[in-house]
């Protein structure tokens, strides 16, 4: 039974989540497990696009670049930049006396932000479910 909620969950991640947690979690187990070494999850850019080498790995496809760039130690300007943004906007301003330092620009705003509701929209028969009028009626106790 825990399985079939544990699978279902997984199943509810959007695709593109799923297959990079799936590598992530694939990726560290054949490390902690000695199928692969680090060394071998190396991207060098040099030697693929000047040698012509494969991407792929000997025993594995190298697919979680941000946990191939923690393997190897060296810095990753946009893991950087994410932890920071996350600091700035959820956990900052959450704080005893945290501010909102980061401002939305307003041509983002008007471009992804959804409407306000209108109340007193009234949809047509055919857009309510089921063709009823939900929330139509007296109030409960008044």
């Amino acid at each position: 039974m825990a399985y079939q909620s544990l699978r279902l969950e997984y199943l509810q991640i959007p695709p593109v989540s799923r297959a990079y947690t799936t590598a992530c979690v694939l990726t560290t187990a054949a490390v902690q497990l000695e199928l692969i070494t680090p060394f071998q999850l190396y991207f060098n850019p040099e030697l693929i696009f000047k040698h012509f080498q494969h991407i792929f790995c000997d025993k594995f496809p190298s697919l979680a670049v941000g946990q191939d760039e923690q393997v190897k130690g060296t810095f990753n300007p946009g893991i950087a930049v994410g932890h920071i943004y996350f600091f700035l906007e959820d956990v900052f301003p959450n704080q005893p006396g945290g501010i909102r330092i980061l401002k939305t620009p307003s041509i983002l705003k008007a471009i992804f932000d959804t409407p306000d509701e209108d109340p007193n929209y009234n949809p047509l028969p055919e857009e309510r479910p089921g063709g009823f009028a939900w929330g139509e009626g007296q109030r409960l106790g008044g």
